[in-house]
C-alpha cells in the first residue's frame, strides 16, 4: 500500500503464474544479449583489419617468410586442379578469406585488379574461401568479380594447415617456391602493389 492524497493505494505485485513468466522472460532476454555479445566477440573485425576465426587457432607454428609453404592438392570451383608445389615458377599470391568476412570483403575489388595487371607478368594468385562450400564461393566469385582460381575450404582443411587464426591472411610466394612475405589483416592498394612487385621482379 502508499499513501496518495491521504489515501491508501494498492501497488499491485507480480505473483505467481505471472511473476513466473516475468522471470522467464527476464531470463530469455539476458541469454539473448549475452549470445549476441559472445558472437560479435568472435566474428568481430580487429582495429588491425583481421576477422579472427571462431574456435581455438590451430597447434604449431604458421609458415614463415624463407619457409617453404605446405603444399596442398585441390579443385577449385572451376573444375581446374590446384597445387602450391605446382606453381613454382611463378610469382604465386597465396590468400585465405571468406565472403562472410568483412576485412575480405574490403579488399576484394584491389586484389582482383592487382591480379589483373600482374597477371601477364606471370603472376597467380588463389583463393582459399574458409568455412564456405563451392556454391557460396561461386556466387561470391561472381558478385566480385574474381578471375583466378578459388578453392572452398567447407571444413578448413587447408586453413589448419597453415595455422591460419585469422583473415585475410596472404602469402607471397617467390619464383624459387620460397615465401617472401606474410601479412596477416586487410591490405591498401599500396602494399599489394609492393608486396605483388618483390615476387614478380625477385
Amino acid at each position: 500500500m502508499t499513501a496518495m492524497d491521504g489515501m491508501q493505494v494498492p501497488v499491485p505485485r507480480a505473483t505467481g503464474l505471472g511473476a513466473g513468466r516475468l522471470r522467464t522472460i527476464i531470463v530469455l532476454a539476458v541469454a539473448a544479449i549475452l549470445i549476441g555479445a559472445a558472437a560479435w566477440i568472435v566474428d568481430r573485425p580487429t582495429d588491425d583489419g583481421v576477422t579472427l576465426l571462431p574456435g581455438a587457432a590451430p597447434a604449431g607454428a604458421p609458415p614463415r617468410t624463407g619457409d617453404v609453404p605446405p603444399d596442398f592438392q585441390a579443385t577449385a570451383i572451376n573444375g581446374s586442379a590446384v597445387s602450391i608445389a605446382a606453381l613454382k615458377g611463378q610469382p604465386t599470391w597465396l590468400t585465405f578469406g571468406a565472403s562472410w568476412c568483412a576485412d575480405c570483403r574490403a579488399e576484394a575489388t584491389d586484389l582482383q585488379a592487382t591480379y589483373a595487371k600482374y597477371k601477364a607478368q606471370g603472376l597467380a594468385v588463389v583463393g582459399v574461401f574458409i568455412q564456405e562450400d563451392q556454391a557460396a564461393v561461386l556466387d561470391y566469385a561472381k558478385r566480385v568479380g574474381f578471375t583466378f582460381p578459388m578453392v572452398a575450404d567447407p571444413s578448413g582443411t587447408i586453413a589448419d594447415l597453415y595455422r591460419t587464426y585469422g583473415i585475410p591472411l596472404h602469402l607471397f610466394i617467390g619464383r624459387d617456391g620460397i615465401i617472401r612475405d606474410v601479412r596477416i589483416g586487410r591490405l591498401t592498394p599500396g602494399d599489394m602493389e609492393q608486396l605483388v612487385q618483390q615476387i614478380v621482379n625477385g
